[in-house]
């Protein structure tokens, strides 16, 4: 009887002092996202045809602007900006790199630029347009695109048409 009424007082004792055993604690985790500067760029235009037109061989050039430019695009989360390039990287260009020329209509970012006035394209990477701030939304940067000396590019085909095809690369890199 002694026996089992020493055990009935200790599990008494372990029942009314489980709770304070089990109270709850606390402790602390960090969480840390180590972001690091990205960009990105989307081409939406992969490919366009320019077909000159009687006018377009007397001022002797044909070109696309606006709307109907080629479209890439863009973000990036870097603080300090991004910078699009694009290039001709075509070891033997059809459209001669002088005859080819590119612009931008589109608007530079806060302490960007843009290339607002024709220039040829290179077969090196050349500026088109920069913003000095984090472009969090993805951003639609037009490339105008003009062709000119028309009359050096001849129809082989004596009567039909001949087509000269060049391939633009677009970069996207941080500042």
């Amino acid at each position: 009887m002694k026996r089992f009424l020493g055990l009935l007082v200790a599990v008494l004792a372990v029942a009314i002092l489980s709770p304070a055993a089990h109270a709850a604690t606390t402790g602390n985790a960090t969480v840390t996202l180590a972001a690091s500067a990205s960009t990105m760029v989307q081409i939406v235009d992969a490919a366009v045809t320019l077909a000159p037109t009687p006018t377009d061989y007397d001022n002797d050039f044909v070109e696309i602007t606006g709307a109907s430019g080629l479209r890439v695009r863009v973000k990036s989360n870097s603080s300090t900006g991004m910078v699009l390039k694009v290039r001709c990287p075509d070891a033997t260009p059809q459209i001669a790199l002088a005859d080819l020329l590119v612009k931008t209509q589109t608007a530079a970012g806060t302490g960007g630029t843009s290339l607002t006035s024709y220039s040829a394209i290179a077969a090196a990477d050349q500026n088109l347009w920069s913003t000095g701030q984090a472009q969090n939304a993805l951003l639609t940067v037009t490339t105008d695109i003009r062709v000119q000396n028309l009359f050096g590019y001849n129809d082989a085909n004596g009567g039909g048409t001949t087509n000269y095809t060049n391939t633009l690369t677009y970069t996207v890199v941080t500042q």
